[in-house]
């Protein structure tokens, strides 16, 4: 099944459309790091992470685990690191998974340029918690907790997400990444 995601901001899976937010540069065909834009393609979604101090356990079909403080994501284009989890502190530039704003307490990590990851391709993109208003995010795919929730729940692993960009199609996507989740 392809859960589709459309540059207008919405989603449509399972016979329904809900709100959604991408990144503030729209959709891109040609995703570079730091444009803010979500990349357009067909992906997996290869693991599950959530705050253990906030959600319970999710009930998924992919591969999860709780978020530590620790927890990072390598996003220098000139680290051997890009585009994979890291332990912080970590010297190269990277982003915090275990944010203060609830943006993360449940994501999913997109197949997005991880197999292998080619630097200044994109790195961190996910589908995860949506802020208020569903403002744009810096590439990623946002949705309201509770639909991120059902869709995950439901999600299967060979199930794609397909982002649309203005009058197109996705295409591509490939299946293995090379991060150990």
């Amino acid at each position: 099944m392809d859960i589709k995601v459309f540059a207008d901001g919405t989603l449509a899976w399972g016979g329904r459309t809900m709100r959604c937010a991408v990144g503030r540069g729209g959709v891109a065909t040609a995703k570079r790091e730091g444009d803010g834009a979500t990349p357009a393609g067909r992906f997996a979604l290869r693991q599950v992470l959530y705050r253990p101090d906030r959600l319970a356990p999710p009930a998924v079909h992919l591969p999860a685990r709780p978020l530590e403080a620790a927890d990072g994501w390598c996003d220098d284009t000139a680290d051997p690191a890009y585009n994979c989890a890291i332990r912080r502190p970590f010297a190269a530039r990277h982003e915090t998974l275990w944010r203060e704003d609830g943006l993360y307490d449940l994501l999913a990590v997109i197949g997005h340029n991880d197999a292998p990851p080619v630097a200044g391709r994109g790195s961190a993109i996910f589908l995860h918690v949506a802020a208020p208003g569903y403002a744009p995010t810096e590439g990623c795919v946002a949705l309201a907790l509770p639909d991120l929730k059902d869709i995950l729940a439901a999600w299967r692993p060979d199930w794609r997400l397909v982002v649309i960009p203005p009058g197109g199609q996705a295409a591509g996507g490939r299946r293995k990444g090379r991060c150990r989740p």
